[in-house]
């Protein structure tokens, strides 16, 4: 088998405070997730999310179930959403092929029974981000390209937040159970993403953080706006937000961040925003 997982449980937000920062990385921070040949899964019992990857780059590899779902296939009681943030690839869906190239996504409804993914370039490997939630529906299979994206555009060179949010696998788009991804990319010169932040007690959110140089960093915040903790991040790493959780970050440069969330609100506007000065005022 090559496809790997760790488990994770929830966090109450009155324990949080007494993390250490090794502590919070344990509980929060994801990374080795594009290791070649392996599919490299973490499982949270926060709202039961996975977030993984998978980097076939000698063969193809073949999406196994994992202990936890207590389930013959990986699909059998899931959804699936997939970005190639590598090399051109392919996953195989029950028989049909999808070319995925750089930044395309493909939705995989629950049900399937087999998911297979391969590079077309070993010497340039795919890398398939994976994020699932739990699925009661089994809707249809469906790539997403940017160009099929809603797009929308926020922010401004001036408070350093100019980007550009692709809303990829999101009602309107396409049919999913709870799962919503996107991908927001940041203009040159701007460093802060979701800033203004937001929570949204209806659902959680991961954040993968890439096109960012080997000699650069993300600082992740998280936490609520009382009791704001950070988290370091390097290229393809990421981050799991609770739902009590703020999840927003600047970087030593601008960069591009997936963002995938679950729960039991589909509805992409339902939060609760927060302004720079509500962390000011300590309250």
């Amino acid at each position: 088998m090559s496809t790997n997982y760790q488990e994770r449980y929830a966090v109450h937000p009155d324990d949080y405070p007494n993390y250490t920062m090794a502590r919070l990385r344990e509980n929060f921070h994801v990374g080795g997730l594009f290791i070649a040949d392996q599919i490299n899964l973490v499982y949270t019992q926060i709202d039961r999310f996975i977030v993984g990857g998978a980097c076939p780059v000698s063969k193809a590899l073949d999406l196994d179930t994992v202990n936890p779902l207590k389930a013959e296939h990986f699909l059998d009681r899931r959804e699936l959403g997939a970005i190639n943030v590598g090399g051109a690839g392919r996953i195989t869906v029950d028989g049909t092929v999808y070319d995925l190239a750089y930044k395309e996504a493909l939705y995989i409804g629950a049900q399937t029974k087999e998911v297979t993914f391969e590079s077309v370039d070993g010497a340039n490997p795919a890398k398939f981000y994976l994020n699932s939630a739990t699925a009661h529906h089994a809707y249809p299979t469906k790539k997403v390209g940017l160009d099929d994206a809603e797009k929308l555009e926020l922010g401004a060179l001036e408070t350093s937040n100019h980007r550009v949010i692709n809303k990829l696998l999101v009602t309107g788009v396409v049919e999913t159970c709870q799962l919503q991804m996107g991908m927001t990319e940041l203009k040159p010169g701007s460093v802060w993403n979701t800033m203004p932040a937001h929570t949204h007690g209806r659902r959680m959110e991961t954040y993968f953080y890439f096109e960012l140089p080997e000699d650069q960093a993300v600082c992740h915040f998280m936490g609520p706006k009382h009791e704001t903790r950070h988290i370091w991040v390097a290229n393809e790493e990421a981050v799991i937000s609770p739902t009590w959780s703020i999840h927003s970050g600047a970087g030593t440069c601008n960069y591009t961040f997936i963002w995938g969330m679950a729960g039991e609100n589909l509805d992409y506007d339902d939060m609760d925003k927060l302004s720079p000065s509500d962390f000011a005022s300590g309250e």
